[in-house]
């Protein structure tokens, strides 16, 4: 069977967060189960600097504006197809924003453009291949289905999966005619979400199938409370709404064998962790003691709970634990971080940024990783908190609460508990949590146990993608 994949970034070309990992992953999971993809990405610097031998396979000449081709070449287990727009995408940096911090302004057509190039490979550009189904990812390649719909030709069935509800893509009416879709398309059985253009919404409605990364999540999307204005049309299509959570790569996220570590480690030699800590102390300047060590891997975001840690820090440090933190987001998060840093030497430690190598060692020498999400749709921290023996605090809400089993007393006495749950999500409840992991740290039976049971847990996505392939050959069934 061949799968068309269109998204925004694919790991290991270009990722600015969780659905690069998802989008690179996913492939070579799935040939196990006969599934061939191919996915379309936009022909960004470093996905075009990534191989020497992309072949030129289709051209479309005025394309948005200028001059594009469709490439093609194989990177690693990758196959893929660039839309090399260079007046589009030849830009330096994070894919979306430029170096200010804002969006770029032809966003929208950007987006559009590389969706408009899937929908015309879907129909035949480039020669010797059609795909029998089209899977694209959250807003940016959501229109395809859209441009999909709005053309005669006979089109493949189609999947959307929703990585974060949040980001929607919506942009005013007026740029309707530079998107190269029909007059009749903004209505409300079409792209028009309130009175604008939705891009995810329009991805919702066309869609055969529609898939998001937790089944908690694909519930919680069809409430008000988590549907972000989509809940209407989420709950109308509720039969064609299913979750399946999201994998990780373990060949890259294995501690017998990741390079980013300073000692390689299993669940049989747990004490070789103490490498990585005594590394990740001197990396964030933190005291050398054997209290237990909290870390925090994530966008620095009101839905992130960010806030919430900030105000349950102090209870953190007054109970004798530290905290490691890399990450990036909002000012004035960023702000209150670097003061408890000055304010708490020695407790907490900050690094502003994303970087991958020092992640991998965060959750190779820490002994919890923090996860105080608002809303999760799934999630990958916890995962690779699982697989590293770094036990995950968690608030239970989406794909948290469908991967992370709590350490209350049933679960301990099953002996199938494999990290902290909280809730409601607020500062108290946090500090809750944080004391309930503190006081499990110290059993040392207890928590060895839950760390060698959530390493030997199988998250790879060859679990996974059997619930992608199942649910393809049902659309072609």
């Amino acid at each position: 069977m061949k799968v068309l994949a269109v998204a925004s970034e694919i790991h290991p070309l270009i990722k600015t967060g969780g659905l690069a990992d998802v989008v690179g992953a996913l492939p070579a999971a799935l040939k196990g189960h006969d599934v061939a993809v191919t996915t379309v990405i936009p022909g960004y610097p470093a996905v075009m600097a990534a191989s020497t031998a992309w072949e030129t396979v289709a051209k479309l000449p005025g394309f948005f504006g200028g001059r594009t081709a469709i490439k093609r070449a194989t990177i690693g287990e990758l196959d893929l197809l660039a839309v090399d727009a260079p007046h589009l995408f030849d830009r330096p940096g994070n894919p979306y924003v430029d170096a200010d911090g804002r969006d770029w302004l032809d966003n929208p057509q950007r987006y559009c453009a590389l969706s408009s190039a899937a929908a015309e490979i879907c129909h035949g550009l480039v020669k010797t291949y059609r795909p029998d189904i089209v899977h694209v990812h959250d807003w940016q390649a959501a229109m395809t289905l859209a441009y999909l719909n709005y053309t005669d030709a006979v089109r493949p069935k189609s999947v959307i999966t929703v990585h974060n509800l949040a980001f929607q893509g919506q942009y005013p009416r007026s740029i309707l005619g530079s998107l190269g879709l029909p007059q009749r398309a903004f209505a409300l059985d079409g792209v028009e979400y309130y009175g604008m253009i939705g891009f995810l919404k329009a991805g919702l409605h066309f869609a055969d199938r529609i898939t998001t990364v937790s089944p908690r999540y694909a519930a919680e999307i069809k409430t008000a409370e988590a549907g972000m204005g989509l809940e209407g049309l989420l709950a109308g299509r509720a039969d064609v709404l299913s979750g399946i959570v999201n994998g990780i790569d373990e060949r890259v996220w294995n501690p017998q064998t990741d390079p980013s570590l300073a000692v390689n480690y299993d669940a049989k030699s747990l004490a070789r962790r103490g490498g990585n800590r005594k590394a990740l102390e001197e990396r964030f300047g933190l005291d050398h003691d054997d209290s237990p060590l909290f870390c925090l891997v994530s966008r620095l975001t009101w839905q992130k709970g960010i806030d919430i840690l900030a105000e349950a820090l102090p209870h953190l440090v007054a109970s004798g634990a530290r905290l490691a933190l890399l990450g990036s987001g909002d000012r004035e998060l960023e702000g209150i971080f670097r003061q408890a840093s000055l304010q708490h030497r020695g407790r907490v430690g900050t690094v502003f940024g994303f970087d991958e190598a020092l992640s991998h060692l965060m959750f190779g020498g820490s002994d919890m990783t923090l996860v105080p999400s608002r809303f999760e749709p799934c999630g990958l921290t916890q995962l690779y908190g699982l697989r590293y023996g770094c036990i995950p605090v968690v608030a239970r809400v989406g794909g948290l609460s469908d991967t992370i089993v709590d350490a209350n007393d049933a679960a301990l006495t099953l002996k199938a508990a494999t990290g902290v749950q909280f809730q409601p999500i607020t500062p108290d409840m946090l500090r809750d949590a944080i004391s309930r992991a503190i006081a499990l740290y110290h059993d040392k039976p207890v928590w060895q146990a839950m760390q060698r049971r959530g390493m030997g847990l199988d998250q790879s996505w060859d679990l996974r993608a059997a619930g992608y392939a199942k649910l393809y050959r049902e659309l072609v069934a």
